[in-house]
Parts: structure tokens; sequence; C-alpha cells
């Protein structure tokens, strides 16, 4: 019979309930018993969902995410969180985002705010993890009590478990080493802690490790692979069966390596290397088992079940038992039940499955596969009639946008002068002092905010109502910045729900869902839109609101957008044209946004670019048509401009030392990034490459409640004035201000005016 399994499942839980646990708890409302009973009760949950499945993931539950529970199960803590008392849940909080619950920190100042871990992307998702630290100094030392108590559940409940833990290899390669020594030379130490776990794995009976190394569809210098090769030869003596997960990629030159470890069982991404299928049979070994994943863990479009059997019957004719059936990847990025789903259009719906529905996609194949495809006719054939209307769905396709496109002209890309010509312009425009301070857009969501988001969605109160009591709060936000003595201003976002979703609300092309949240880090959880066809702007999005603002302070106030890159990257994207075309077809409808917000008298515009680099293939050979098209599209949205409006772009939480020179093609006149986590380490990137316009790193981490200190910002600005000119230099948080209170976000804001008028008294 065909095993099915899966890799990992979404666990913020259908109704979010780890996020409102998880922040009831960091706000000292509820108590740690109660967020591990919430955290039990999910897991519970999910298990019964997955009943059905041969063998069911445990441990991929995570209270933040999954490398950082790695980092405590191996015991590799932060210097400067090893002397914390306390519960662990505390200290794992601490290293996350700087502190813990508000009522841990009662017992003493010993238990304050330390720097959090830096965090970053998930290979090429909208995913984030704590990035693991390391030095030459570095010892590991197990600690399985996360892992062996949610298997002890699972034995109790009954589930066929699987345990998930992420590979020696790809843990290394995602952490910094924080003193400039070799990462590699950890190895062997790690191992020691890999085979511990391993062996304490086999006393509890288990017969499956699920082993996680990512890392396999990077390019990989000989180093790295021979350290691949070395590791699981270490572990090769494992009394459990390693079942070792790629995904997200295809293997190609490590495809020979990876057939070649000596482990059980290799899972390969058939959605993204399906290519790789017969190439990597011809090298396996005849005992080993082949999971291939079939069903699409990263997108919420149906399988075509037909077509996957095409090519899956005769592989399980060829391998037999040996062939296992999975999603893709962990389900962890898409939604947990489409049923819940009660006001997207039925056409649309029809197209979806989100996690529960994959699951039920595998089970027909499974079925299908071992019974013949009779014994599910009318599951393949409801599927069928999904699939071919959703190819001929007239929604899908407009002749109007398709034809744009074909025009598409590369002078829509260029501002009218270089940027020299264009930064004196806009200095006589907009006399700016030196370290002009700014924020990245958004400001608190307030409880009211949400209240009459929520009233007006009901319909339990009006249009106009809702315009008055957004315009209150951009009303608020406008007061809090002039008293700030803020120089540009933003007009808050209090009416937008998310910087991707309020735009895709208005473009056609889009679809929404009601419950369709996936986590992005923590409790931070996001509802991507659907782009399921063609796109268009049939009307203006956010002027008027900008307007307002605008007539409420005599000071610049900056429109606010969202980029075509992030907006695509940030969707669930169509599967059916390539992903550059539909991009394409969002900066036209963007500079629209543009330029008619210019039109408005706005003369500072921020086309957010958040998710550039996530969108970045995983090989680097790859990356220049990436880049191309995407710095492309930005472009075609920024730059029908003239030349005293500034044009200015925020991204967030990725590496960007990389790709510098693409983001100087961008031709932003301001940038502003993400540098306080990781303690101004972009800027190492400026030591080789002259960055040639503006630049705000941020000084701010909004991601924690820890206040900075106008020194502290004084320090970090300087430490950039080293490499950037300080006439060039902004100050700025690091991201929007929506997940922070007012009482965190005025003291913080205080303090980095405080520290740019510091600057420029010594200037």
């Amino acid at each position: 019979m065909t095993i099915v399994h899966n890799l990992g499942f979404p666990r913020i839980g259908a109704r979010r309930e780890l996020k409102f646990a998880l922040e009831s708890y960091w706000k000292g409302e509820s108590s740690r018993d109660a967020l591990q009973a919430q955290g039990a009760a999910l897991r519970k949950v999910h298990w019964a969902a997955q009943a059905g499945l041969d063998f069911v993931p445990v441990g991929d539950f995570s209270f933040y995410d999954q490398v950082l529970d790695m980092s405590f199960t191996v015991g590799n803590l932060p210097e400067r969180v090893r002397g914390f008392h306390g519960d662990a849940l505390d200290n794992y909080f601490r290293v996350a985002r700087g502190r813990s619950a508000e009522s841990a920190e009662d017992h003493g100042a010993c238990c304050g705010g330390v720097a959090a871990g830096e965090m970053t992307k998930w290979f090429d998702t909208n995913y984030h993890y704590i990035v693991p630290e390391f030095t030459a100094a570095t010892e590991f030392k197990l600690d399985a009590s996360r892992l062996l108590g949610q298997l002890g559940e699972a034995r109790d409940q009954g589930v066929k478990a699987k345990p998930v833990i992420i590979g020696p290899v790809t843990y290394l390669s995602l952490g910094k080493a924080k003193d400039d020594s070799d990462k590699l030379a950890l190895l062997p130490r790690l191992l020691a802690v890999y085979a511990e776990l391993l062996e304490v794995l086999a006393a509890q009976g288990m017969q499956w490790v699920q082993v996680d190394e990512p890392v396999l569809v990077t390019e990989l210098d000989e180093e790295w692979r021979h350290a691949v090769t070395n590791a699981y030869h270490e572990l090769k003596a494992s009394r459990v069966k390693i079942l070792l997960a790629t995904y997200f990629g295809t293997l190609g030159e490590n495809l020979y390596l990876t057939a070649k470890l000596p482990v059980a069982g290799l899972h390969l991404d058939a959605v993204n290397a399906h290519a790789e299928i017969e190439p990597l049979l011809g090298h396996l070994s005849s005992h080993k088992v082949l999971s291939l994943g079939v069903v699409n863990g990263r997108n919420i479009w149906k399988t075509d079940l037909e077509g996957v059997l095409e090519w899956l019957e005769p592989l399980r004719e060829r391998l037999g038992d040996r062939l296992w059936i999975a999603p893709s990847c962990s389900l962890l990025h898409v939604p947990v039940d489409l049923e819940s789903e009660r006001k997207l259009e039925p056409d649309v719906k029809s197209w979806l499955a989100f996690a529960q529905q994959k699951l039920g996609e595998l089970e027909v194949l499974s079925t299908a596969l071992d019974h013949g495809r009779d014994a599910v006719g009318e599951e393949l054939a409801a599927n069928k009639v999904a699939i071919m209307a959703r190819r001929g769905s007239p929604r899908v396709n407009n002749p109007l946008v398709k034809a744009a496109i074909g025009k598409l002209d590369a002078t829509l890309g260029r501002r009218k002068s270089a940027y020299a010509q264009r930064a004196m312009r806009q200095a006589a425009r907009l006399k700016l002092p030196a370290y002009p301070t700014t924020t990245i857009g958004s400001f608190p969501q307030t409880a009211e905010i949400r209240h009459a988001r929520s009233e007006f969605k009901a319909g339990r109160l009006d249009a106009a109502g809702y315009r008055d009591a957004m315009r209150a709060e951009i009303g608020r936000s406008v007061r809090e910045q002039e008293a700030l003595g803020l120089d540009v201003l933003v007009h808050g976002e209090a009416e937008r729900n998310d910087m991707v979703e309020y735009f895709g609300e208005q473009l056609e092309g889009y679809a929404f869902s009601q419950f369709g949240w996936v986590q992005s880090y923590g409790s931070r959880c996001v509802k991507p839109p659907i782009l399921f066809g063609d796109i268009a702007r049939p009307r203006p999005m956010t002027v008027e609101w900008i307007q307002y603002a605008q007539s409420l302070t005599g000071k610049p106030m900056k429109g606010m957008l969202t980029g075509p890159v992030t907006i695509l990257n940030w969707s669930f994207v169509r599967d059916d044209q390539p992903r550059s075309v539909s991009c394409h077809q969002l900066a036209l409808a963007m500079r629209e946004e543009v330029l008619d917000l210019e039109r408005a008298g706005v003369r500072v515009i921020q086309i957010d670019e958040a998710a550039l680099r996530e969108g970045l293939p995983l090989r680097k050979s790859q990356w220049k048509e990436y880049l191309s098209w995407a710095v492309e599209s930005f472009r075609i949205t920024a730059n029908g401009v003239a030349d005293d409006t500034q044009i200015h772009t925020h991204m967030c939480y990725s590496e960007f030392n990389d790709i510098i020179a693409s983001i100087a093609d961008m031709d932003a006149d301001v940038i502003t990034i993400e540098t306080s986590r990781s303690d101004m380490e972009l800027l190492d990137a400026f030591d080789h490459f002259k960055y040639p316009n503006e630049i705000g790193p941020g000084v701010y981490d909004i991601h924690s409640p820890n206040i900075p200190t106008p020194e502290h910002i004084v320090q970090l600005i300087k430490k950039a004035a080293e490499r950037i000119p300080a006439e060039r230099l902004w100050v700025n948080p690091d991201c929007g201000l929506k997940t922070r209170q007012w009482a965190e976000v005025i003291p913080a804001l205080t303090n980095m005016v405080a520290a740019a008028r510091t600057l420029r008294n010594v200037a």
C-alpha cells in the first residue's frame, strides 16, 4: 500500500488561536500554564485532522519558529541569555523578541530586555526565523524536552508519530558566526548531539525520523557538500530510519550526492523538481524509500489529480511500497481549512485547496494508486471539472490587460534625470534638515481602529461613519508626529488591514478569504490575497486618505504604496502564467496610483518592496533573470514622476548584501532598510559598493518591545556614516509600527528624534 504522510501542519489554528494566546501571555494577561494548554489543544486538533495518514509529523508545532526550537534543542543559546533564571520558555521568548511576558519580568532587573535574535526569511518564503548564533567556542548540549513532551502527547492520543527536526547542515548554514570563525568547524560537536537525539527517539520507539535538509536545493561549495556526506555517515549508525527531506527547489548538482547518502529514505519536492524524479531513481539504491511531494504545499490551487496520476501510476508500479506521497513541503505556508470560508465567490472557491483539502487530495491519489481510479471516480471527475473551469474562466483572462503588457516600453522605467540632479530639486522643494527623520508608514492598529473595521465589515457602521473613524485616527497620527518633531510624516495607514491585502481588495483579478491566515513569524499572521486573474486598477486607492492627511500639516506627507514585487510575493499567485507577467501587470496598475498621487500634490511617495529578496531563486545561477524583471517592475511603477518628486522604497528582514547592486538599479531616491537586529551588518556591503542614493538604515527594532536609547541610535548612525556620506543618511525605524502600542512607539520615536538632533549638533 502507498504510504501517505505529511511534512508539517499549520500551527496557528484555524482561528489564529496561537496568535491570541501568545499575545495574551506576552502582555501578562494570561499564565504560562494557559499558553501551554492552548498549545496542547491545538496539537490535539491538528493531529486529529491528520488521523488518516500513515505517519503524522510531531515536533512541527512551535511557539515561535522551528529554527529557534532547534537552537534550544541542541543547547545553542546566545551568551546574553544564559544567565537568566526562570522558566525556559521565558528565555526562549527573550531570544525571539527581546523580552518574555510582562509578568515574567517582575522578579528583578536581571530579567529585563535583551537584544533579540536576528530575524530573516526562511529560504524563499515569507516565513521568518530567528538566526542561530555561533562562535568558535560554541558548545552544544541536548535538551529534547520539547520534542519528547509532544511525542508523549501524541502517544497518549494514538498518533502514528514521525518526529520532525531540522538537519544539522541546514541548521549550521542558517546561522551566523559572531566572531568570524568557521561555522563548519562546529559540525563534529553538533553531530554528537544529533546522534544523541536520534538515540533518544529510538528509545521512544520511533521508527522513522524526518530530518529536513532544504539546504540541498541551494548551490553548495565543495566544503559544504563534503559536510553533508560526513554528517550522514556519522549518523548512519542510528537505530531509527532517517527520511531526509528536501523541498522548495531542485537538487541540481547535489542530486547524486543526495541519492547516495546513507539514509533510509529521501523526500523530493515533485512540484518544483519533477524533472529530477527519473535521474534520482537512476541513482537510488533498491532498498531506499522515495517520498514524492505531489501536491503543492506553498500555494492554494487544487491539484490536477488526473495529471498527477498519469506520471505517478507508473512509478507506483516500479517502486511498490517504496513509494511514499506527501505535500511538496510543510503545509505551514497555506491556510488551515477551506471549509471555513463562507464569502468566497463559488467559482474561485471551487479552484482552491487549503491544508485540510490537500490532505484529502493525497487520500484520493493513494486510493487511486492502490485500488484503481474507479475507486475514486466521483472525486476525480469533480476535480477535473474544477480544473477545466478555472482554465476557461473569463474572470481569469482580460484581453485589455494582456494587450497593455504587450506594449511595455523600457522608457517607462527611466527617470527624467540622474539622481544628482533630482536630489538638488528635491532638496529645494522639501527643505529637510540633515539626518531627516521619518517612519516607515504604519502606526499602531489600536482597539478603536479594529473595532471600527469590524463594525464596518459587519454592516453595523456605514461608509461615512467608517471614513470619519479612520480620519480621526489619521488625525491622531499626524498630531503625534508633529509633537515628536518628525520631518517627513506618514498618515499611519489606519484604514489598511494589511499592506498587500488592502491593495488587492481594490484591484481586479484578486479574491479574498475570511480565514486564510498563514504565519509570518511568532504571533504575526498574514492573510495573503488570492491572485487568480489578470490585474487592473479600476480607480484610485489611496489618494483621498493621503490628501486628507496632507491637509492637516505643513510638513511633507509621504504617500504610502506597496510595490508590485511585494504584492506578488505576498499573494497566493496564479500558476498558469509566468510570475514575471503577473508582476508587470501589477507594476502598470501601481504606476497609475503613483501618478495620481503626484497629480494630487504629493511630493514624497514610498513604494515598499519588503519582499524583493524573498523572491530570489534559491540558486544564484537563476538570480539574474528574476532580478531583471523584478527591478524593471519597480522602475515601471516608480519612475514616471517629475524630478522633484522624491521616491522612497523600504525593505526589511532579509539578507541584502549580495543584491545591493540590483537595489541600486531600482534608482529610488531614498531606501529605508532593516539593519537594527543585525547591528548594521548590511553596511558591510558598502565597503566594496558605493551606494549612489540616500539611505535610512533602520535604527529601531520594531519587532521587539524594547525601547532604544538615543545613545544607541547615535552609535548606529555614526557607524553608518563611516560608509555612507552623512548628507545622504536618514534616521528611521526598521519597519512599520502597526504591531506596536502607542505607549512603546512614543518613547522610542522621541529617542530617535533626539538622536537625530544630537547628530545635527555634532555635524
